[in-house]
């Protein structure tokens, strides 16, 4: 039984003075980086949308940040304008070990479906390719951080448990939007579908 761990979006745009900035995003690299080399694999996932993405508040004219509104794939929360391919904001914070990744994930950059989870767009359909690459390394064990706990994190959680990974959320080694109370939502849903959350 092989061990992948996977980190979600440590990325500028999410870490203090980022575009969606998540609070304390920054403090979890010196974690995520010592643990690194506990692995088999370390996969990374980034954020990597097209300019003008759909999921942006500013491509709805009239309509605010942190809004929902319905897409042809569902509920969709309308966001800041973030991680724009190519830009600073797109970019592994500076801290992070990237150097040792062996793949690589680049998602949302479909300009008309959004996409938290390592695995599939959020239209649930269409894949990332990461399930593939794992079974093809014979991971079955997989351990995620990053940002956000609420967001991507959980999603890719969920994913992985139905897909049938063993997954352990490192909440210590992550950071939550915490909108809404989506944290302790996300905390329940993760827990009900079998993903184990540790500190």
């Amino acid at each position: 039984m092989t061990n992948a761990l996977i980190v979600i979006d440590v990325q500028n745009d999410f870490c203090p003075g980022g575009a969606l900035a998540v609070a304390g995003g920054n403090e979890i690299i010196p974690r995520i980086n010592a643990m690194m080399a506990d692995f088999d694999a370390t996969i990374l996932t980034q954020d990597w949308h097209p300019a003008g993405h759909s999921s942006f508040a500013s491509s709805h004219t009239g309509s605010d940040p942190y809004t929902l509104i319905d897409m042809p794939y569902g509920a969709q929360v309308l966001w800041p304008d973030h991680c724009i391919q190519g830009t600073n904001g797109a970019a592994f914070h500076a801290d992070l070990n990237v150097d040792i990744a062996d793949m690589i994930i680049r998602k949302g950059f479909n300009p008309a479906i959004d996409s938290y989870s390592a695995f599939f767009e959020n239209d649930r359909k269409t894949p990332t390719g990461l399930e593939g690459y794992l079974h093809n390394r014979n991971i079955t064990t997989l351990t995620m951080v990053g940002l956000a706990t609420d967001f991507c994190v959980q999603y890719s959680a969920l994913d992985a448990a139905t897909l049938g990974f063993d997954v352990t959320v490192l909440e210590g080694a992550c950071r939550a939007i915490d909108m809404d109370g989506s944290l302790a939502s996300a905390r329940t849903v993760m827990h009900g579908a079998g993903v184990k959350l540790e500190p």
